[in-house]
């Protein structure tokens, strides 16, 4: 019940957020994902590719279809490689790729976002 009750309150923070933020959060789990690749922590992988798939979820359709569409590719390959970490973890070139195509998708996301636009704005 308590794993219920934390998801939901998780949720609820999340989708408070407007659209551009969430998928900002979205591409930082991704880029985390990458970062813990590196440092070969099996366990913070499992947790941040699980959360990625629930703030896909929580994002996908309130956005364009085809945006939609991508988050979703991602978020099934996530549940693949969640299925498979063990085996994925035994593997370092395994890893390296799976931490590659995270930081491709983080920033692919993260352009998504629009929130790099609103900082080229404010800078010179």
């Amino acid at each position: 019940m308590d794993i219920i009750l934390n998801l939901n309150e998780k949720q609820a923070r999340f989708q408070s957020d407007d659209i551009p933020h969430r998928l900002g959060h979205t591409a930082s789990n991704l880029a985390r994902v990458r970062s813990f690749c590196n440092t070969a922590y099996k366990e913070a992988v499992k947790s941040v590719l699980n959360e990625t798939q629930w703030f896909i979820e929580w994002t996908a359709a309130e956005i364009e279809p085809e945006l939609a569409e991508e988050l979703v590719n991602i978020q099934v390959q996530l549940a693949r490689w969640e299925l498979i970490l063990d085996n994925i973890w035994l593997d370092e070139k395994k890893r390296a790729e799976i931490g590659h195509q995270a930081e491709a998708w983080s920033q692919r996301v993260l352009d998504m976002s629009g929130l790099l636009d609103s900082v080229r704005r404010i800078l010179p």
